[in-house]
């Protein structure tokens, strides 16, 4: 058992900064004498001090898992080991990591906190991250005799293992209406009927890769699902901003035309607002692209329209087969109030991920997949209509004519209207 911490002087290196670091957060953990977790610490330390040394992981992977689950289980297990095949770190040779759900929009109460304190403190190494890249609270730290009463005692407290590997993965929502005013949906309804709905998807992993469900309460996407999520369920509204014109003046007396001007009108995307001489706004509401960036600079003046729903998105996802990607809107609109509403997303994410097993590639992800096949064919998979809304970027050829072309969406329109008669 390791008694005293190692010689680190690679890492001390780290803690000489002006930032914190998690070197000094490890070092109190392996000084906590008389916790369980502080030889494992300790041992955890000096591991790491020799990957600084020679810049090589030292970490691989194995199989360990809960009864009942396939996933949710991050293995390591230590491949420093002398010439007798023992583990020159012995108390860290192995180093797994417990995903855990959170709750959706990531609400605790200090109770649930001390008592998730408590259990790693027990089981583990002391180590917890809120929250990993992923969404999940990272339990770091735990000998593989452990896991399972670990996970038991929490799974009391009525948390679940997250997604690991080929499956669906541990959704995230933002705090949504619960503190910001911007929301324009239930984020959190959302997020629960999607996860509950796919929990053998993601606890029995069948997948060709991992898919990601993610849900935020407006175009300011606090969650960065349209760059993260496989579906990204996007708040938004139909109808106009609401303006209320005593608090625009009350702005602009404030902060005087000019400041408005340079940092509200012109850096609208679409010159979509004006400032009249009476110090009023207008609002083309007919060019406004929802970027949310006026209604974040004049809070108390502009808020969302009325008209909310969610728009739908497909196939963000950051760098791996090919280069980042965003994800692309596959359902411009959609309320989202009644059961039946939640009803008819639960069934276009199974249809999704129905059709993401059947068609992806092995190690690639939804984004890729559609680059691949091509998004008419995807939504054709999906049985969704193609819509003039999905365009990312209209023809900018000078020969090309484009003053008609509101007289021709509104054929489009019409046609579709007759053809569902």
């Amino acid at each position: 058992m390791a008694n005293k911490l190692h010689d680190t002087p690679l890492l001390d290196q780290l803690e000489s900064g002006p930032w914190p670091s998690f070197v000094t957060g490890l070092k109190r953990l392996a000084n906590d004498e008389g916790k369980t977790y502080a030889p494992m610490m300790k041992d955890l330390l000096g591991q790491l001090e020799t990957s600084y040394r020679t810049r090589k992981g030292y970490w691989k992977g194995g199989t360990v898992g809960v009864i009942g689950y396939g996933g949710g289980i991050i293995p390591r297990f230590t491949e420093l080991k002398d010439e007798n095949d023992k583990a020159l770190f012995p108390e860290a040779a192995e180093f797994h990591t417990l995903r855990i759900m959170p709750p959706a929009g990531m609400h605790y109460d200090t109770a649930t906190l001390r008592k998730f304190c408590d259990i790693w403190e027990k089981y583990g190494s002391g180590l917890i991250a809120f929250h990993g890249q992923s969404g999940d609270i990272m339990f770091q730290g735990c000998s593989t005799a452990n896991v399972q009463p670990a996970f038991d005692e929490m799974n009391e407290m009525g948390f679940d293992l997250g997604g690991a590997g080929p499956a669906v993965r541990t959704g995230m929502s933002c705090v949504g209406a619960a503190r910001c005013e911007h929301s324009c949906t239930n984020e959190q309804r959302a997020h629960r009927e999607l996860v509950n709905s796919f929990l053998d998807d993601m606890h029995r992993p069948a997948l060709p890769y991992k898919f990601k469900f993610k849900v935020s309460g407006c175009a300011n996407d606090c969650m960065n699902s349209i760059q993260r999520a496989d579906m990204a369920v996007i708040g938004t509204w139909r109808d106009d901003i609401q303006v209320d014109q005593a608090e625009v003046k009350n702005y602009v007396a404030a902060k005087g035309r000019k400041y408005v001007i340079d940092n509200v009108i012109t850096r609208c995307p679409t010159n979509a607002l004006s400032l009249n001489d009476d110090d009023t706004l207008d609002v083309d509401n007919k060019n406004c692209v929802r970027c949310m960036h006026c209604i974040n600079v004049m809070t108390k003046a502009l808020s969302p329209g009325n008209d909310k729903g969610v728009s739908i998105l497909i196939g963000g996802k950051r760098t791996l087969k090919i280069g980042d990607l965003m994800g692309t809107v596959v359902v411009p609109f959609m309320k989202l109030e009644t059961d039946e509403d939640y009803e008819k997303l639960i069934e276009l994410a199974q249809n999704a991920i129905d059709f993401f097993a059947e068609n992806a590639l092995e190690h690639e992800r939804t984004g890729e997949m559609i680059e691949r096949i091509g998004l008419v064919n995807f939504l054709e998979g999906l049985g969704l209509d193609v819509d003039p809304n999905m365009v990312n970027q209209p023809r900018t050829n000078s020969y090309i004519r484009t003053d008609g072309w509101d007289e021709e969406a509104k054929k489009w329109f019409e046609r579709k209207a007759a053809a569902a008669n």
